[in-house]
């Protein structure tokens, strides 16, 4: 179960998440990176590959690969989201559109 507290915790992954965008902020990003892995790892577990948070959990660590100039790597996760969103959102909804525009800004870097 997924519970609030504790180290696979919402709370705790919520914090960790934050904490990945303040070390973004600050051009950490191999920290931020080591933060987004961390989340997406235990969300992985937790809520499985196609729940919402784990979605947008691969679309932070794709954005800090993406900071890091790990384009290639950040491209493939990016893509694996899109093909997640599209199938169960549509094509049309706005987080499908949002992920689609992060593939092309990272094919254009």
């Amino acid at each position: 179960m997924y519970g609030v507290v504790g180290v696979e915790g919402l709370s705790t992954l919520t914090s960790v998440s934050n904490l990945a965008v303040v070390l973004s902020d600050q051009g950490k990003y191999e920290e931020a990176e080591q933060m987004n892995r961390r989340v997406l790892a235990a969300e992985e577990r937790v809520l499985g590959r196609g729940h919402s948070d784990t979605l947008a959990s691969m679309s932070n660590l794709a954005e800090a690969l993406r900071d890091r100039g790990k384009y290639e790597e950040a491209e493939q996760m990016f893509r694996e989201v899109l093909e997640v969103r599209e199938g169960v959102l549509g094509k049309e909804h706005p987080d499908t559109l949002a992920t689609m525009n992060n593939v092309a800004a990272v094919l254009s870097d």
